[in-house]
């Protein structure tokens, strides 16, 4: 009997891409900032201002963290402590349970990403306080409740289609972690993508680990040739 078939190469979204819609995200954000600076009591440039910083820090830190989109919903403010995040719940068919591996995990956030979640928290806690609501992701500033999974999908799409990048997915975000994989640092990928077992961070993302036995293929060929 044959085993199961070789799942298929996880696609990523290359770093210039990733790099292209950050850069269209920031335009949009600067561009609300001074249509909502012009005239701050307007709900509509509220409105318009609170999503556009939600989509940039979306990109950020979906390409960073390597989270699941079930994962990223239902983020809480207080999951992050300066640049510490604790990923430790998830979301499938709108309900709330642990994550797909059943086990939480802490990861590092870049300054830049971590500074991003404080200062766009604050700033809207100030404008908006909500003191018993702290979901990272929500349809207003109020944040009474989590975006869903599918909605940050759609936000994700429209921003790379912006920008211009071709077949957005937010989840081939997640595979751009498979570069550490590239370097090495299994164990390193493993970890932050919150797999239960490293193999399966080498089974999908062994297409991106370069040959390394070019030393014992010149052995085998000295050897032959030999005599």
């Amino acid at each position: 009997m044959s085993g199961p078939a070789r799942p298929e190469p996880r696609r990523h979204h290359t770093l210039s891409e990733v790099r292209q819609i950050l850069r269209s995200a920031g335009d949009s954000v600067e561009m609300a900032t001074h249509a909502f600076d012009a005239n701050p009591q307007s709900p509509r440039l509220q409105r318009r201002l609170f999503g556009a910083e939600q989509g940039l820090l979306l990109v950020r830190l979906a390409a960073e963290s390597g989270a699941r989109r079930g994962e990223l919903a239902v983020l809480r403010f207080g999951d992050l402590e300066g640049r510490v995040l604790t990923i430790e719940r998830g979301v499938s068919r709108g309900v709330i349970g642990s994550t797909k591996s059943k086990r939480s995990r802490r990861l590092t956030l870049g300054t830049t990403t971590a500074s991003l979640v404080h200062a766009h928290y604050s700033a809207w806690a100030e404008r908006c306080p909500s003191p018993d609501h702290d979901w990272l992701f929500a349809p207003n500033p109020m944040r009474e409740a989590f975006m869903t999974a599918d909605a940050l999908s759609h936000k994700f799409r429209r921003l790379a289609g912006c920008a211009g990048v071709p077949n957005p997915a937010l989840h081939r975000l997640r595979h751009g972690v498979a570069h550490l994989v590239d370097e090495g640092k299994l164990l390193k990928a493993h970890a932050r993508l919150g797999h239960s077992d490293p193999s399966t961070t080498l089974r999908h993302y062994s297409h991106v680990t370069p040959p390394d036995d070019e030393d014992i293929a010149n052995e085998l060929d000295a050897l032959l040739n030999s005599g």
